[in-house]
């Protein structure tokens, strides 16, 4: 059995607000259906009612043509001039009305140089009344659109450029349609001030008579009766277009008919890149020496890998970035022709469209090539759904798709399951791995995780602050850290400190046996080793070689091996990652086996820097 819940002060305060806004109307309702005498054949009402409809949509028209493009302009400028112009449109809005229409005067006057121009006829005409009406309603909708499109994620604008679309496509077909009900209210919102204008129209065109001059004309002359026409009117009309304004159009439900086509596998050459780029205090200076067909780029957050996609994808400028596919040079390319496929960061879908229209959205693409990434990528039945109705992986799987339909040479993916669950991680870099055979397409990866950077690339970038750490083969990489910050950002656990002996490196009572090349006796240095190099032996099994004497503090299963913590003669802990765990247990006494091939050794002050970092 459910307990009603209780009315709080919220519905409370809200149902006052909702009896203060009806009461009005209701009271009018009830003496517009009791009162005998209500107007509606009164003469000049339909003209004046005609004047405002006219005249408003009029004045819609030209507030939503220029209107919209300024508020996408300030939505997306941060410059001064920007600014000035914000508060600028915003003053109609604290001017009482008929102190507009005064300022209006000076500007569209008989007697001013706009007035003479044309002839006297910007005041008392409907030029006049639209001027009025346009002026005190356009901030209603550039305020709500202008607050529409800064809500707008820029990564959409960016994969739509990435995808073939300019400047003026992009607006029309993204930001236009993503903001639509900002903009739709925005649009309701000055239709409705401009046709309830009053005090700016009757300075500057009382006539033609508008319905809220007509409405003051029958109160002043006859009373509260002759007005009940003209306003049951406008509350009709209002009713309407909030009505008409909350109508969505159906989502088409229809593919074309046609074949399914598999795209020209065309094996992209290696690529290669130079970068150098400038945001704010912010520097970022990469270089690829040698070309690639899978490239890595791993390091931790605010590194500069988003940063770096961006330039390659050439969203950060003409010269911000050398990029060359084989032997073509495609970095001074427009964006828009540039074909790099760039998958932003999160699961960056056009909210307005279809899975279907997604797949077609970039310039040129086909239908029937679309059909076939449709079922290859495993999205057959979502032709229809729109992006809120996917999960976290069947949307990234139509991002995918999408830039795969434009037939790009490189493609770029930022960071693309990071939000994605375990089992849908490891199954899309699955789909990622067969991809990369299946088009031949060179791929850059921007990643945080060393497991989907070694699984997913052939070589590997290590990135911090804007520089390069660390570039090489991934099985080099991962196998010989360049420092131990690079150690750190591969997930390396490891990372220990010793003193150069004669025969290796000293760590508290116990001698490590490896090649101190580069180093001499007294040197303090910082040294690591890979987990799962690692083995748990018996102690003292003369078998296994030279072992170091240790005892398991800890145990976890994670998965199908096992992490074990041994403290090595009581000085200083290993993590162990083994696959044979039956028979061992926390306190048991082990020996670990560290092979001199696997341990990487730097400067101590390396370490110290890293830990820092």
């Amino acid at each position: 059995m459910s307990v009603p819940r209780s009315v709080g002060p919220l519905r409370w305060l809200a149902g006052l607000v909702v009896l203060y806004l009806a009461a009005p109307i209701v009271a009018f309702v009830v003496r517009l259906v009791t009162s005998p005498r209500r107007g509606f054949h009164q003469a000049g009402l339909y003209p004046a009612l005609w004047t405002s409809l006219s005249g408003a949509t009029v004045s819609l028209v030209l507030v939503t043509v220029f209107g919209v493009p300024l508020a996408f302009v300030l939505a997306r400028s941060k410059s001064r001039v920007a600014a000035v112009i914000g508060i600028l449109v915003q003053i109609p809005l604290a001017l009482p009305p008929l102190m507009s229409g005064i300022v209006l005067i000076y500007l569209v006057g008989p007697y001013t140089f706009l007035g003479r121009l044309f002839h006297r006829q910007l005041t008392n005409s409907s030029a006049g009344l639209v001027i009025a009406m346009t002026f005190v309603s356009t901030p209603f909708l550039i305020v709500a659109a202008r607050a529409a499109f800064e809500s707008l994620d820029p990564n959409l604008l960016d994969v739509a450029e990435t995808l073939g679309h300019g400047e003026l496509s992009r607006f029309l077909r993204v930001a236009v349609p993503v903001a639509a009900p900002g903009i739709r209210a925005g649009m309701v919102l000055a239709w409705l001030r401009a046709f309830g204008e009053y005090g700016a129209v009757i300075v500057l065109a009382y006539n033609p008579t508008s319905l809220p001059i007509y409405t003051y004309n029958q109160f002043s002359g006859a009373g509260l009766s002759p007005t009940l026409a003209p306003t049951a009117l406008a509350l009709v009309v209002a009713l309407v277009v909030v009505a008409l304004s909350r109508f969505r159009w159906p989502r088409a439900r229809q593919i074309p008919e046609g074949d399914v086509r598999a795209p020209k596998v065309v094996r992209s050459g290696p690529i290669r890149f130079e970068v150098d780029h400038q945001l704010g205090s912010f520097h970022l200076r990469l270089r690829c020496e040698r070309p690639v067909r899978h490239l890595a780029v791993l390091g931790p957050s605010g590194a500069g890998k988003s940063v770096l996609l961006r330039s390659l994808a050439g969203l950060a400028g003409p010269h911000a970035t050398q990029l060359w596919c084989g032997d073509e040079s495609i970095g001074e390319q427009p964006v828009v022709r540039r074909r790099v496929g760039y998958v932003a960061q999160g699961f960056t879908l056009f909210p307005h469209l279809t899975v279907w229209q997604q797949l077609n959205f970039a310039r040129g693409a086909q239908a029937d090539v679309a059909r076939y990434w449709l079922h290859r990528l495993g999205l057959d039945g979502l032709e229809f759904a729109p992006p809120d109705q996917l999960s976290g992986g069947q949307r990234q799987r139509v991002a995918l798709a999408q830039v795969l339909c434009a037939e790009p040479v490189v493609l770029l993916l930022d960071e693309p399951f990071s939000a994605l669950d375990v089992p849908v991680r490891q199954e899309l870099r699955r789909l990622v791995r067969e991809l990369q055979r299946e088009t031949g397409l060179s791929t850059v990866l921007v990643t945080h995780d060393p497991e989907e950077a070694g699984f997913l690339s052939e070589d590997v970038l290590v990135v911090q602050a804007g520089t390069s750490l660390q570039f090489g083969a991934s099985r080099e990489v991962f196998a010989h850290p360049a420092s131990p910050a690079v150690a750190r950002l591969l997930g390396i656990a490891n990372l220990l400190t010793g003193r150069v002996v004669d025969f290796g490196i000293k760590c508290g009572p116990v001698t490590i046996d490896v090649p101190v090349n580069g180093f001499v006796v007294g040197d303090d240095v910082a040294w690591s080793v890979r987990p799962e190099r690692v083995t748990l032996t018996a102690l003292g099994d003369t078998n296994a070689g030279a072992t170091l004497p240790g005892t398991i503090r800890d145990i976890a299963y994670v998965g199908v091996a096992s992490d074990f913590v041994v403290e090595v003669a009581g000085e200083f802990e290993i993590l162990v990652r083994s696959a044979d765990w039956s028979e061992w247990s926390v306190g048991d006494v082990c020996g670990l086996v560290v092979r001199a091939e696997d341990v990487s050794l730097w400067p101590r002050g390396d370490l110290d820097v890293a830990r820092q970092s």
